[in-house]
C-alpha cells in the first residue's frame, strides 16, 4: 500500500494524541500495563501542556494525506540547557555549548509501522533542531529503532543510567 504521508508541527490541541503516543511507547517496549499506560498518559499530558507553550518540547505528527485528521505517527524535541561538553567527530574534538535536544516519543501505531514514518519524522526532528539552534542531539534507542538511528548519524555513546533508590 502506497500511502503518501505529511508531516505538521503538534499543537496544544494535539496533547491527548501526544500523551497517549508516550503512554503506549513504554507499553510496547517495557510491558507497561494498562493501569501504567493511564498514569503515564495522565502525566505526560499535565508536561506536554505546560513545556509546548513554555517551548521545551517540540513534536511533530504524521498524518495520511488521505486522512489529515488520522495522526498515525509522532516523534518530540525536548530543549533544554546543557553544561558545555565536548564532541568528537571524525578527527575533530570540539567543546560544544548550547542547548541540548533530547529526541522524544517516536512512537509510530502498529497498523502504520514498516512504512518509513520514523525516518520521515526524524528528518523533521533533525531540521527542527537545527532551526532552533540546538548544539547536539541525544536519544535512547529501542533494539529495533537503533538501525535507524545509525544511519541518520546517531553513534552511541558512553551513557549509563542509575537505578537505584534515590
Amino acid at each position: 500500500m502506497n500511502t503518501t504521508f505529511l508531516v505538521r508541527r503538534a499543537t496544544l490541541a494535539d496533547l491527548p494524541t501526544l500523551a497517549r503516543h508516550r503512554a503506549w511507547m513504554f507499553r510496547d517496549i517495557h510491558g507497561l500495563a494498562d493501569e501504567q499506560c493511564e498514569a503515564m498518559a495522565d502525566a505526560s499530558h499535565r508536561y506536554f501542556e505546560s513545556a509546548m507553550p513554555a517551548g521545551e518540547y517540540l513534536a511533530w505528527l504524521a498524518v495520511p494525506e488521505s486522512s489529515p485528521g488520522e495522526v498515525v505517527a509522532g516523534a518530540g524535541l525536548q530543549l533544554r540547557r546543557a553544561l558545555p561538553s565536548v564532541r568528537h567527530h571524525a578527527d575533530i574534538t570540539e567543546v560544544v555549548t548550547g542547548r541540548q535536544g533530547m529526541i522524544l516519543n517516536v512512537f509510530t501505531e502498529r497498523a502504520w509501522r514498516r512504512r518509513g514514518l520514523a525516518k520521515l519524522l526524524m528528518e523533521h526532528v533533525i531540521a527542527g533542531a537545527r532551526a532552533e539552534g540546538i548544539s547536539h542531539l541525544v536519544l535512547h534507542a529501542s533494539p529495533e529503532g537503533r538501525p535507524l538511528y545509525e544511519a541518520l548519524g546517531f553513534k552511541p555513546t558512553n551513557e549509563m543510567r542509575y537505578v537505584g533508590e534515590l
